[in-house]
């Protein structure tokens, strides 16, 4: 498969965290991701069905995914079902909503009524 033309980019806000959570989607643990809808208003979302390259915390491509869903939802409206998919921590919805509202914090948009989009994706190969 040739990626070059692919979207390429990784999780969280750090070298660590990018690591951390390839790893949980590598593993089959991580199978959503979300976002601050504010953060895209200026950029059309990728369509349902596309692929995306993830890299680890160097820039190094890990994965190609394709995004399976994607909606948008409240963060007071994300419930164990969405959260466990996440696959972050002991699964449970008191740590998404705890680290969270710590990473949308740092930039200054935690509400918990804030928009997310949250994408379901399925590994279609590991690079």
């Amino acid at each position: 498969m040739d990626i070059s033309t692919l979207p390429h980019w990784s999780f969280g806000d750090n070298p660590q965290m990018a690591n951390e959570l390839v790893q949980l989607v590598l593993s089959g643990k991580k199978t959503a991701t979300c976002t601050a809808l504010a953060w895209h208003l200026a950029e059309p979302l990728p369509p349902v069905g596309s692929l995306q390259v993830i890299t680890d915390g160097q820039n190094v491509p890990a994965c190609v995914i394709q995004n399976t869903a994607q909606f948008i939802i409240r963060f007071d409206e994300v419930d164990e079902t969405l959260a466990k998919k996440e696959g972050e921590g002991d699964l449970s919805l008191a740590y998404w909503r705890t680290v969270h509202q710590e990473f949308f914090e740092k930039f200054g948009v935690f509400d918990d009524k804030m928009w997310l989009i949250f994408e379901e994706f399925t590994v279609i190969e590991i690079l």
